[in-house]
């Protein structure tokens, strides 16, 4: 746990993230939901993410969500998130999600750029501050 903790984004990102402390804790608040997983490449950690799974929600469109993603600043530019990316639609298409959402402020164009990339549209909607992005399974 002190491994992830001590994973960080760059000063100028942390507007876009909450900390993986933080997140930890919002996943103990909400662990009938929540699925966070520690993002690894040949046995280094290198990254956080955290699902929510919500399969009791009454709609169907709103239940699959990828809450949290980082990769640690010393890793970032090396093609390490786009790789988690591939994997963390790979898990959600395993376990019955027909899409997955997100949110995200339209100033992280580094992270837009890399989800849109990836398939994610933009859904018009705004979650708080953040623009929606969905990505149908």
């Amino acid at each position: 746990m002190k491994q992830c903790f001590g994973l960080k984004v760059s000063e100028d990102q942390k507007q876009y993230i909450a900390s993986n402390e933080e997140s930890w804790n919002a996943a103990k608040e909400n662990e009938d939901v929540a699925r966070p997983f520690a993002i690894y490449c040949d046995g280094e950690m290198v990254g956080f993410t955290m699902f929510a799974f919500d399969e009791e929600y009454e709609d169907p469109d709103d239940r699959y969500w990828l809450w949290r993603f980082m990769i640690d600043e010393k890793l970032q530019g090396k093609g390490y998130g786009s790789a988690a990316l591939q994997e963390i639609i790979k898990y959600f298409k395993e376990h019955g999600a027909n899409n997955i959402r997100l949110s995200t402020k339209e100033s992280n164009v580094n992270a837009l750029s890399m989800y849109r990339k990836a398939g994610f549209r933009d859904t018009g909607e705004m979650n708080d501050e953040e623009i929606g992005l969905k990505l149908d399974l």
